[in-house]
């Protein structure tokens, strides 16, 4: 599945590659490779993404995000929870956008969302902006990045994807590839209101922190089902969305 798709400006929007370097990019050896991205493209990301300087995790995400040309492939990170849960039809992909917003004072907050009641799937729960892949996206990053800019108009030049996080498994059929972002702090939600309720933040070390995660067990088809849950003031922030959080947990944990 491919992840690149190029901008107004001939760029991709992850990996700022123009279309004559994307194609040529598998035919380059290594070294070459390695100068391009610490040259060319580093000095474009930094031209378009000032705000990446301010993320203080910049360089502890990018050893152990999956890289943004080649999205992680296989089966979610918790295929063997859900065993006896998945539905017997193919599973469905879908992405969703992980933004950290660097914040001056205050330090890196983590971009939620509050989905609206009347929502087929998780209405009415805490989660990350994002959806189905549909068949127009060029891959799980181009999706996510159009769902953001549907459900939260968060447009392309204010969000810097940083790499994948491990798919994830939801028992409502989906595989869902989580994209680690940096977002600008200049960034004012405006949530589309058939979608989203309200959009949120909460400080990044507050997730990170272990002693603010639990297990909880809870009813599904008739059989106990336990699931992860943080205890944050105001809003239930748990299953899948916390799922997600403590895999960049456990992941900046090993480092690289």
């Amino acid at each position: 599945m491919r992840a690149c798709r190029l901008g107004t400006d001939g760029l991709c929007g992850g990996c700022l590659r123009s279309g004559a370097e994307i194609a040529q990019w598998t035919r380059l050896d290594a070294a070459t490779r390695r100068r391009m991205m610490e040259t060319v493209l580093a000095g474009r990301e930094r031209e378009r993404y000032r705000f990446l300087d301010q993320l203080q995790e910049r360089q502890a995400l990018r050893g152990v995000l999956h890289p943004l040309p080649r999205p992680p492939a296989g089966e979610g990170w918790n295929r063997s929870e859900l065993d006896d849960l998945l539905p017997p039809a193919p599973l469905a992909e879908a992405a969703v956008l992980v933004g950290l917003v660097p914040r001056a004072g205050s330090g890196t907050q983590v971009l939620l969302t509050l989905r609206t009641d009347t929502l087929r799937h998780h209405g009415g729960q805490v989660s990350f902006p994002g959806g189905r892949v549909e068949p127009q996206d060029a891959g799980v990053l181009a999706a996510a990045l159009r769902e953001s800019r549907e459900e939260i108009a968060l447009c392309d030049r204010q969000v810097a994807p940083l790499g994948y996080l491990d798919p994830f498994l939801t028992i409502s059929g989906f595989r869902v590839t989580p994209v680690v972002a940096a977002v600008d702090p200049d960034y004012v939600p405006r949530p589309e209101p058939g979608e989203v309720a309200a959009v949120f933040e909460v400080p990044l070390d507050y997730l990170m922190s272990a002693a603010h995660l639990r297990q909880v067990e809870i009813d599904y088809g008739g059989r106990p089902r336990s699931v992860l849950e943080y205890d944050w003031p105001g809003q239930r922030i748990w299953g899948a969305t916390a799922a997600i959080l403590y895999n960049l947990r456990r992941r900046l944990e090993a480092g690289p």
